[in-house]
């Protein structure tokens, strides 16, 4: 199997050789990880249960887990799940590397199709099922939504789509989800909405495709999954906690395979975790200090305020040689967005001409960093 190198493997190496002005405080905006402290509480669980490190953890979590992530999706979807129909998960990622495996194994030629620019993982999985790619593109044509191609997605095994969407920022409504789990039914496809930005949201709250499932009458979410994660909402990245949730029958089959690969989160880390889910406080506090940094950026730089996410994607020409420079002469580190992005059969990219930035410091830290932005694109204009 070849692997292409993950985004931040590609950004060390355009960088390679540069000397940044060291004028300016490093400032790295790259990476979508919080760098705001834990909460307090979920730390003190963590603590308080670091004693259960001398059991063996059950790969079907514990119910104390199962329970706060059943009570998550009532709460903000208002959509009530049977034990069957989740299982908590080591993160997201390891889900949606070997859940497509999983999935696809008996397929003589699996199909899967996915949002473009993708988080990396996607790939992965279709390389590692030696699947047929097709790429939803989302680009400003489109409004950052992908287009539903029936002759394509009529051949497709598996289509995952990620909204709110990293990176562009592009939200769907329910409606539009509805539209869909339609699709998903009528050509007999699996349908898999990774909805790790759920909950960075900055007014409105984003919907979920199990609400959607349920507005178009699939009450059962035949077809239909979604995955979702702490990591994000709060500042939690460490704890590897996140879920999967919807059809029952797929679920059932999958909690079996699941128990051959190794991934029971440890119980000190499950015990905080429920403790975390169970929050929104934290949460709604984290939202207001992304909503003062896109506040921020709209000053700074005049960016429309996204709908959700803590990211800006902002066209700049050429990507590649802007994220240098601005390496360069201001110590600032942003993303190309064609390191997040393929062509696809028609040659188009697009990433091209993108950046993303990753709006995940303290609003004054990150006015400072935009700043420094904003003086490198007058240079390039």
């Amino acid at each position: 199997m070849h692997f292409e190198p993950y985004p931040f493997e590609k950004l060390t190496k355009l960088l390679e050789g540069i000397t940044p002005n060291e004028g300016y405080f490093p400032s790295v905006l790259t990476i979508g990880e919080p760098q705001f402290e834990t909460p307090e509480f979920i730390q003190k669980a963590l603590a308080d249960n670091a004693y259960l490190l001398k059991k063996y953890p059950k790969t079907t979590g514990e119910a104390v887990l199962r329970e706060a992530q059943r009570s998550f999706v009532a709460k903000r979807f208002n959509v009530t799940l049977e034990d069957a129909q989740i299982i908590p998960t080591f993160g997201t990622r390891e889900v949606l590397f070997n859940f497509p495996q999983f999935l696809l194994f008996n397929k003589q030629n699996p199909v899967m199709a996915y949002t473009n620019p993708f988080y990396q993982i996607y790939e992965g999985a279709a390389i590692a099922t030696r699947s047929k790619v097709i790429h939803l593109n989302l680009n400003a044509a489109n409004n950052f939504k992908p287009q539903m191609n029936e002759d394509e997605l009529k051949e497709c095994d598996l289509v995952i789509l990620n909204f709110p969407n990293n990176p562009t920022t592009g939200v769907l409504t329910v409606e539009e989800l509805g539209e869909w789990v339609k699709l998903a039914l009528k050509y007999d496809f699996v349908l898999l909405n990774d909805e790790c930005y759920s909950e960075i949201y900055t007014n409105k709250p984003t919907p979920s495709l199990l609400e959607a499932a349920k507005l178009v009458g699939n009450d059962d979410f035949k077809n239909i999954l979604v995955i979702n994660s702490i990591s994000k909402r709060s500042s939690a990245p460490g704890l590897r906690s996140g879920f999967i949730a919807g059809d029952a029958k797929i679920l059932k089959e999958y909690m079996k395979y699941r128990t051959y690969i190794g991934c029971a989160s440890p119980l000190p880390l499950q015990y905080a975790a429920a403790k975390a889910w169970s929050d929104e406080a934290h949460v709604a506090a984290s939202r207001e200090i992304y909503k003062a940094n896109f506040a921020v950026a709209k000053k700074v730089l005049g960016t429309e305020v996204p709908e959700a996410t803590f990211y800006l994607w902002i066209h700049v020409g050429d990507a590649l040689a802007f994220t240098k420079r601005l390496y360069k002469d201001y110590n600032v580190k942003v993303l190309p967005g064609e390191f997040l992005a393929r062509e696809d059969a028609k040659g188009e990219n697009p990433g091209i001409g993108f950046i993303r930035i990753a709006l995940v410091e303290n609003p004054k830290k990150t006015e400072d960093a935009l700043l420094r932005i904003k003086e490198c694109m007058n240079e390039q204009n």
